[in-house]
């Protein structure tokens, strides 16, 4: 088996997010992964270490194509049975796997940690790591609360680290070539969005026993289908906006299989409205019936709709009707996001504003999150400038 397809079977797996794990399917229909051809990085290779193994989003980075632009120094994972397991699937020594992140890093000295971990613990790791220099790119979303991502986003910017965000959509082709499309003008100014994120759920597309334990509790995951999927629409309008905030939030969740999701929602709404009249839907559920990342994004003078990775169709004009588009692929060197965190820590690449993995945009993300959650429990419109005022 060669190198490529040994990284596609890793990104399948992967993707799935919880898939059973011989089972090789992608979560939301994504069949290819923006990943350059024959690239080589040149310099000396990032060092990384691995914080947790519990979100089968670390599958990419385990199973990633080899091109010498990171290096895994370290694991962090005191489960030895997951750890050999993935071992033997990914051929890492298991001299590199530690108990705590304290052990890894005096052992190992990386110069970035990836977190895939528990959503509660992003702010312990960035708690540890900060202070010693260590930047850190945890999964999505940045944290459990408001409360956690103020106290990691102090930390970074204290201590002069990055803190990145990686959601599966930033590498989508159709994402970016959408950011694009809409840099240019060719839709017009953008009016209203609509996201359509989840899958049939957890247990239902057989997400294992690790990651389940985790994702369906409302304290270390934040929230059930609002906090997995929810931010995913949240990320991507705050990146078209450039960083505007919305002047409401209203949201409505279920609980649609309350036998199978006790302690969290299973189906979230969320309406965003702007005061220059944009208005962003963002559907969050573990009740599609099939796994989806979609989206449209309609303008003054067009339409774009996103289905897929590498599937985008756009019309600018009524009687032309919609066209396919021939996406291309992500620029070589930022294709993924440890090809990013490298660049970010020692290129000379800068994140532009608000830019899909940045602590501006996050920042945001995680306030809409929150501002989400309180309108669900109260059932009315949050104000945007009373709520975070009030907050303060």
């Amino acid at each position: 088996m060669n190198s490529k397809t040994i990284v596609l079977l890793a990104l399948l797996i992967g993707f799935a997010s919880c898939k059973n794990e011989s089972s090789i399917k992608m979560e939301d229909n994504q069949t290819k992964i923006a990943k350059p051809e024959s690239y080589k990085y040149e310099g000396t290779p990032l060092r990384i270490g691995v914080v947790g193994l519990v979100h089968t989003h670390v599958h990419w980075i385990l199973g990633r194509e080899k091109i010498g632009d990171i290096e895994i120094v370290g694991i962090v994972e005191p489960n030895r049975k997951l750890a050999k397991k993935y071992s033997e699937q990914h051929g890492y020594s298991m001299d590199i796997v530690f108990n705590s992140i304290d052990e890894m890093v005096k052992a190992t000295n990386p110069e970035a940690v990836t977190d895939f971990g528990t959503i509660y613990g992003h702010l312990a790791t960035v708690e540890y790591c900060a202070p010693k220099g260590i930047h850190v790119m945890v999964e999505k979303p940045l944290a459990v609360n408001m409360n956690h991502a103020n106290k990691m986003i102090h930390l970074a910017k204290q201590h002069n680290i990055q803190l990145l965000t990686n959601y599966e959509t930033s590498w989508h082709k159709s994402v970016n070539e959408a950011f694009r499309v809409i840099e240019n003008n060719t839709i017009g100014t953008v009016r209203k969005v609509e996201f359509y994120t989840g899958h049939p759920g957890p247990i239902e597309i057989g997400c294992n026993p690790e990651f389940l334990e985790w994702l369906t509790d409302p304290v270390l995951n934040g929230g059930g289908a609002l906090t997995d999927f929810g931010c995913y629409g949240a990320n991507i309008a705050t990146a078209i906006s450039k960083g505007k905030t919305p002047n409401t939030v209203f949201c409505k969740t279920q609980q649609i299989k309350p036998d199978s999701y006790p302690k969290v929602e299973d189906d979230a709404t969320v309406i965003l409205n702007y005061d220059d009249g944009t208005q962003v839907v963002i559907q969050a559920s573990w009740n599609w019936p099939y796994n989806r990342k979609d989206m449209d994004i309609y303008g003054q003078t067009g339409t774009i709709r996103c289905f897929t990775n590498h599937e985008m169709d756009l019309m600018t004009k009524e009687e032309d009707g919609f066209k396919h588009i021939d996406v291309p692929e992500v620029r070589k060197g930022i294709h993924d996001p440890f090809a990013m965190l490298n660049e970010v820590i020692k290129g000379d690449y800068q994140l532009p504003a608000f830019d899909v993995s940045s602590v501006e945009n996050n920042e945001i993300v995680m306030q809409i999150l929150e501002a989400a959650k309180q309108s669900a429990m109260t059932g009315e419109v949050v104000k945007w400038d009373q709520f975070f005022k009030n907050a303060k």
